[in-house]
Parts: C-alpha cells; sequence; structure tokens
C-alpha cells in the first residue's frame, strides 16, 4: 500500500508531462516500473495499456485545435502499425530486455533537457518512402520495448523539419495510440499480466493525461517539471543497468 502511496503521483506527474507534449508516457511508466522492481513480463503490457488512455486523450485535445497532418501520419502508421505487432509477439530474456529499455530511456532524456524549444520556420516536404522506412522502424522497437514510439517519433518529425511543435505532438499522439494497441495484441498473443492495483493506475495516469493534453495543447511551459523527470528517468536507466540494485 505504501509503494501505491508513492508510485501514484509519479505516475500522474508522468501522464501530466509527457501528454502535454503529445505522448503516451510509456517510457515514463517503464522507468517508474523499473525504480519500483517490477517484473518485464508486467512492465510492458501495463506501460502499453495506459499509453492508449492517455495518447487518445492528447491525440483528442490537439485533434479539436486542428493541428493533426492526417498526409503524415498515414504513411507512418502503415508502416509501424504491422511491425508493432511483430515486436509484441517477440519473447525477449528479462536481462536483455532491461539493457535494451535503459539504452533507450536515453531517448527520452535527450527529447526533454536538449529538444524542448524547437522552432521550425520553414517544413519540409518528405517523400512517403522515408515515412514507411521511419515508421517500420519505430513501430519495431515500440512492440519489443512496451512503448508507443512517440517520444521517438517527434524529434525525428521536428529535426527533418517535417512539422512544427504541436503538428508532431498530434501526430505522435495518435501514432502512439495505434503502435500500442498492435503491440498489446501481439503480446496477448505470447500470453499476458497485468498488475493487481491496474484499475487504480489507468484511473490516475488518465486524469494526469487529462490534464497534461488540455495544458499542451492550449498554452504551457513546463522546463522544470521537463529537468525533474529526465533525472527521473536517467536513475532507472541507471538501475536497470546494475541488477543487484533490483
Amino acid at each position: 500500500m505504501n509503494e501505491l502511496l508513492i508510485l501514484c503521483p509519479l505516475l500522474f506527474a508522468v501522464a501530466f508531462l509527457y501528454s502535454s507534449v503529445g505522448h503516451g508516457g510509456a517510457s515514463g511508466y517503464l522507468a517508474l516500473m523499473a525504480l519500483f522492481s517490477v517484473a518485464p513480463e508486467v512492465m510492458k503490457p501495463t506501460a502499453l495499456l495506459l499509453n492508449l488512455f492517455v495518447s487518445l486523450t492528447s491525440f483528442t485535445f490537439y485533434y479539436r485545435e486542428q493541428y493533426f497532418n492526417k498526409r503524415l501520419f498515414i504513411p507512418l502508421s502503415i508502416a509501424s502499425v504491422p511491425m508493432a505487432f511483430v515486436g509484441g509477439m517477440m519473447a525477449i530474456h528479462s536481462e536483455v530486455y532491461r539493457k535494451m529499455l535503459g539504452v533507450f530511456l536515453l531517448v527520452p532524456i535527450a527529447r526533454f533537457l536538449f529538444f524542448r524549444d524547437i522552432e521550425v520556420d520553414r517544413m519540409a516536404r518528405p517523400q512517403t518512402i522515408w515515412l514507411l522506412l521511419i515508421g517500420g522502424a519505430i513501430g519495431l522497437l515500440s512492440g519489443m520495448l512496451g512503448i508507443g514510439g512517440g517520444v521517438i517519433l517527434s524529434p525525428v518529425l521536428l529535426l527533418l523539419r517535417w512539422t512544427d511543435q504541436k503538428q508532431a505532438a498530434a501526430i505522435s499522439a495518435l501514432f502512439i495510440f495505434v503502435n500500442s494497441l498492435s503491440g498489446l495484441i501481439g503480446q496477448v498473443t505470447r500470453g499476458i499480466h497485468f498488475s493487481p492495483d491496474m484499475a487504480i493506475y489507468v484511473v490516475v495516469a488518465f486524469f494526469g493525461g487529462l490534464l497534461g493534453s488540455y495544458a499542451g495543447a492550449i498554452r504551457f511551459r513546463q522546463t522544470t517539471i521537463k529537468i525533474l523527470l529526465a533525472g527521473v528517468l536517467a536513475v532507472a536507466a541507471f538501475k536497470l543497468f546494475l541488477p543487484n540494485l533490483n
């Protein structure tokens, strides 16, 4: 019970911050579960299920503000959804998974510390083949790790100047939803395990995502929170590389 009282506020904060930039929060949820020594077979489906609620909420707000670019999303998702299913079906040894996750957590750390305010004044028009390749690669990794892939996709969209911040958030939110659903279905084929406190996690993440989505889609700056979250992710990554701390 004490552990739940500590985890829930952290879960709320992660859902709030990630949803404010159009993300589902899976890397944050996985980091928190790693800190609390949750088994990998529980971590992946739990993060994906929470992703579904938070990312769809986030997308709804960004879509209503007319930031969604369907032309970019369609080829990205066409390639990513089947690859996320394939990744979700893959059985990865728990120690290998922990090391892979530890390396991956460096991505959101960089995202929150170094790619906070990328300004795109002139957007380029990407070729469809690049959208398919990028979508497929992120989809496969998403299914394998139990993430939605938005934390990888949005910096790519910004750095290549294919979207601005708000458009990247809108595309990433729906991208996360479809990949999380596909990856979760892929994991169901191998058997799936959830935490007994899953219902509480869903409610907490949903309300955190609801408030964060509203704040991000309208106007909100959260530099300090992003730096703090990057610190939490760094601690989790460090713990994943040191099994004796689990």
